[in-house]
Parts: C-alpha cells; sequence; structure tokens
C-alpha cells in the first residue's frame, strides 16, 4: 500500500519549530529531526528530499488542514498532505500511552504510524481552486469580524448599564448601527444629552434614516422624564472613555465589514458554481457564498450526501451498547461548515414552503428549536449535494412535485398548509 510513495512522513507541528519523523520505504529505515519554522529550512529539506529520492512522491501526515505549515508544503507537487484529526491522534496517543504521557518527537512518530499502516482510513488532501480558497478564507474572517462585532457590541451594552442605561432604549437594538455610534459619540452621558433642545435631537434622528414620529415621540419623552443614573465624575468620565474607545472600533469593523462584503460579493459572482447555491430560498448574498465554499469545486470530495451531512457536522450519532441505543448530536467537525448549513436552514424556513412546515412539525414532535433547524440542515444537505452534482439550480416546484411523486407525508402537510 505505502510503495507508491518513496518516503512516508509524520509532521508535529508547532509555533516556533516542527518535529518530524519520516521512513524510507524501500529500506524501513528510519530517521528523526527538527525543523526551525522558516520558509528556507522548509524549502530546503523538501529540495534534499526530491534530490534524494529523484522522480518519486512523499507522503506528509500532520495534523492540520490548514494553516502555515500546509501553506508552506501545499506548493510542491510531489507532496501528498494527509490530515489527522487532533481527536485520532490523542486516542491513538492514549492506545500506547495510557498515562497520557506526551511529546512531539512521540506525537511525530505516532503521525507517521498512523499514515505507516492507516493509510486507508486517511484522505489524501487536494486543494481546491485558488478562487474557492479565497472565497472560504473571506467568508470564515468575515463571520470572525461579525463575531468580534458581536462581543464589542455586548461590552458597550455593559458599560451603558453602569452609568448611562436611557441610551439603551434612545438607539435600539443595534448597538453597532451608526445611529447608535454617532449618537453615543455626540452625547456621551445623560448630562450631556439632557442639555440639548428636543428639536435637535429631532434633527438627528432624521438625518439618520429614523423618521417614525411616534417612535421619536417616545424617545424624547424618555428623556424629558428620566435622570442621570449617577453624577459621580469618577463614574462617568471613565466609563465616557471607554464607550469612546468601543464607538471606534465598532465603526473600524463596520468599514471592514463593508469591504469584506464587496469583495465577497464580486468573487461570488465570477464563481461558476455560485448560481447553484443563489438559487436556494434564504441563502441571499451571505450564506451563498458560504455554502459554495463548503462544498467546492472537487465533486468527488463527497462520497454522497450522507458522507457531507457527517463533515459538516448536521448528520446525528447514534450510539448503542447493549440494548441501549441513543442519539446525539455530532461534536467534532468543522464549526464554521455547521453553522453555514445551520444558518442557511434557519433563513430557508421564511422563504420556502415545505421548510416550514418541516420545522413546525419536528417542534410538534417535542423538538427545540435548534434540534429542529439542525433536522432540517440535514435535510436540506440531501438537496444541495444533488444540485451541486449535478450542477442545477433549485427549483421548488419540481422538489414538491417530487414529494407528491413519492407520497411523502410532507407533500400533504404543504398542501394542507398552503
Amino acid at each position: 500500500m505505502n510503495e507508491e510513495y518513496a518516503v512516508l512522513v509524520g509532521l508535529d507541528w508547532a509555533d516556533q519549530k516542527h518535529d518530524l519523523c519520516w521512513m524510507e520505504t524501500d529500506t524501513g529505515k528510519m530517521h528523526t529531526l527538527v525543523l526551525e519554522h522558516k520558509a528556507e529550512r522548509i524549502n530546503d529539506w523538501v529540495c534534499e528530499l526530491i534530490a534524494q529520492f529523484p522522480g518519486h512522491r512523499f507522503a506528509v501526515s500532520l495534523e492540520q488542514s490548514r494553516g502555515a505549515v500546509v501553506h508552506a508544503l501545499m506548493g510542491y507537487a510531489e507532496i501528498d498532505l494527509y490530515p489527522v484529526n487532533p481527536v485520532t491522534l490523542s486516542d491513538y496517543r492514549k492506545a500506547f500511552s495510557p498515562s497520557g504521557a506526551k511529546s512531539d518527537p512521540r506525537d511525530a512518530w505516532l503521525l507517521l504510524d498512523l499514515l505507516r499502516r492507516h493509510r486507508e482510513a486517511l484522505k489524501v488532501w487536494r486543494p481546491d481552486t485558488e478562487q474557492t480558497r479565497l472565497l472560504a478564507g473571506l467568508c470564515a474572517d468575515r463571520r470572525k469580524a461579525v463575531d468580534l462585532r458581536t462581543k464589542l457590541g455586548n461590552s458597550l451594552r455593559s458599560k451603558l448599564k453602569e452609568y448611562y442605561p436611557q441610551a439603551l432604549s434612545l438607539v435600539g437594538e443595534n448597538l453597532f448601527c451608526e445611529l447608535c455610534c454617532a449618537f453615543l459619540m455626540k452625547w456621551p452621558s445623560f448630562e450631556n444629552l439632557a442639555a440639548v433642545r428636543p428639536e435637535t435631537i429631532r434633527r438627528f434622528y432624521y438625518a439618520h434614516h429614523c423618521r417614525r414620529e411616534p417612535l421619536i415621540k417616545e424617545r424624547l419623552d424618555l428623556i424629558a422624564n428620566s435622570r442621570p443614573l449617577t453624577t459621580d465624575g469618577a463614574v462617568v468620565q471613565a466609563n465616557r472613555l471607554w464607550v469612546e474607545m468601543i464607538i471606534g472600533q465598532l465603526r473600524a469593523l463596520n468599514r471592514s465589514i463593508e469591504r469584506y462584503d464587496e469583495r465577497i460579493d464580486k468573487l461570488a459572482q465570477e464563481h461558476p458554481d455560485c448560481f447553484i447555491f443563489k438559487s436556494f430560498p434564504g441563502a441571499g448574498k451571505q450564506l451563498a457564498p458560504r455554502l459554495v465554499t463548503a462544498f467546492g469545486t472537487d465533486r468527488g470530495r463527497y462520497e454522497s450526501a450522507v458522507s457531507a451531512a457527517t463533515y459538516f457536522g448536521v448528520a446525528p450519532v447514534i450510539e448503542r451498547s447493549g440494548k441501549q441505543e441513543w442519539i446525539r448530536w455530532r461534536w467534532h467537525c468543522p464549526k464554521f461548515l455547521r453553522q453555514s448549513a445551520v444558518e442557511f436552514a434557519a433563513s430557508s424556513i421564511g422563504y420556502s414552503q415545505w421548510a416550514r412546515v418541516y420545522y413546525q412539525e419536528q417542534i410538534k414532535r417535542g423538538k427545540g428549536h435548534h434540534a429542529a433547524v439542525r433536522a432540517l440542515a440535514f435535510k436540506w444537505i440531501r438537496i444541495l449535494f444533488k444540485c451541486w452534482q449535478d450542477r442545477v439550480p433549485y427549483d421548488e416546484t419540481k422538489y414538491l412535485a417530487a414529494l407528491e411523486r413519492h407520497g411523502s407525508w410532507l407533500a400533504t402537510a404543504v398542501k394542507a398548509a398552503a
């Protein structure tokens, strides 16, 4: 099984250096090496292998499918990368060291042993197209920026409660919108706000596209009938400076997220598979590109819809012991992919007839909201997979007709709900 490779390598990566354990397949001779994390050293090592074994290929087993080491090695056509799930390596380590003893050289040997003995259970990593990988990176980083913005918004809410709670009722729920940022920069304390004429505040709301007169009147009445939570200068000034700092970060994040949106939208429009995922109800500009990158362009990446659902983390796990059986959700999976699938399923409820009926039926059966959405995501993956494989856009009418032809309860329920 290992004859196609001249060398098998186990690589335990770290921030500053990498431990390697490698074996010549024809002689079984073992070698160990510590590489500095420098592009030049990694390149020198690969070039030495190529010079020593000209015309041959090399297999490298490592604990990641992205990151600096992968980026360094993926450019060599002679190298195949075999990512190993960290949980798999941890369990394999425990099989040989029940005490839990761990070392980097030992992990490199274990990675080599996994590759040597169980390569049929590992899958070689094939990088997707540059366009798809760029889109995937942008989508993932945009989500991190949104999560950071949410975290800052929560911090802002907490600070305002300490000295200026009225602001939370005066700017709405969205604490990272420009109206909120401008309001707090203009009037960073209740004392500043109370000294302003109502007409000035009204003009501010109008300038920031808030023109519902009943809402403006309600907010002006709140200002007129409120008093500061505290007038302690130490509290107000310290919190005011903190709020101004957060506002600066929120505005910077808003600008960055807008730039991400523009770049993602442009790349998605150019991607050959984008038309497939944009056709799904509720996908929209944010979720369609994420679905594009989740499936990729390699039609052989997933053997079936079930394997795709399993990899995404939306397929349930069945455990059996004796006469007992229980179902749980999948703990270990690419979290961003599962997030993309589940968020798309939740969004589809408002746009797809059958998705809404299916979700409501899961709730009737006693499932909570999140479990019902995951069940819907599992069902959507099968449809997404089929459209992706056939390179055709989704058609709700055709799908409902197919449900009816097969006598599905869902077709009957959709008709009853219409």
